[in-house]
């Protein structure tokens, strides 16, 4: 049974792993017991499944993500969110208000305006309308401070790291706390603007250095050296 290196960079078409016992995962195909690449990406083996991570792809909606939008326009009945995405988010008045309403009596403007970020949930999505958000749980809902950074979609994982290696090191060593939106939109709450500024460019790394081995300690490093001495 063939191995592979962890986040190996493949094209469409490359050979991924050859032998018997593995299980196809994202971005794969079969052709007897050679397991090939859909996509450019970062192939990877996780418990004999096979996959590989996409470095290009937009955001589609799925049910139960959390994403991170702007508010870009206020109905009589909703408001159209932003979620990064061919598809926009539509929030319904009454998942905010909490009950039904007049909208002859009630401006949804003082409760949500153009331009606010906010962090919801994915409700429902089927691809043929636009997903359905709710604001309805912990840590969602408007969001007054921070900063905002994009990753692409597919990218999120290393972002994460393994069991979190990655976004706990900048969490810890940077004291910011940060949601990341399955859509690629990054929040950054952090102490300071400067962190919060090191925090974004850290991410924008990520993004254009996820293929590149031992990009953790380089952001371990960038961190380490960045607040010692109290530089930011």
């Amino acid at each position: 049974m063939s191995t592979i290196e962890e986040r190996r960079l493949v094209l469409p078409g490359d050979l991924v792993v050859e032998g018997e016992g593995y299980e196809l995962g994202a971005n794969v195909y079969r052709d007897g017991v050679k397991i090939y690449s859909q996509v450019i990406g970062l192939a990877s083996i996780v418990d004999n499944k096979v996959s590989v991570t996409a470095l290009k792809g937009v955001y589609i909606p799925k049910r139960g993500d959390i994403v991170v939008g702007i508010v870009r326009e206020v109905g009589i009945t909703r408001w159209l969110i932003d979620i990064n995405s061919p598809y926009q988010g539509v929030l319904p008045a009454v998942d905010v208000i909490g009950r039904k309403f007049s909208t002859d009596k009630i401006d949804l403007k003082d409760y949500l305006k153009v331009g606010d970020v906010i962090v919801a949930r994915v409700v429902s999505f089927d691809r043929t309308t636009d997903a359905i958000l709710t604001v309805d749980g912990k840590g969602l809902g408007r969001v007054d401070n921070g900063r905002l950074e994009y990753i692409t979609p597919t990218k999120i994982p290393r972002l994460i790291g393994k069991k979190g290696s990655m976004i706990n090191l900048i969490k810890k060593e940077s004291g910011c706390n940060i949601t990341i939106g399955k859509n690629g939109v990054i929040l950054i709450e952090g102490p300071s603007r400067e962190l919060e500024e090191l925090v974004a460019e850290l991410v924008k790394k990520i993004d254009r250095e996820a293929h590149v081995p031992g990009l953790t300690d380089r952001v371990a490093e960038i961190l380490r050296s960045s607040m010692k001495g109290g530089q930011v």
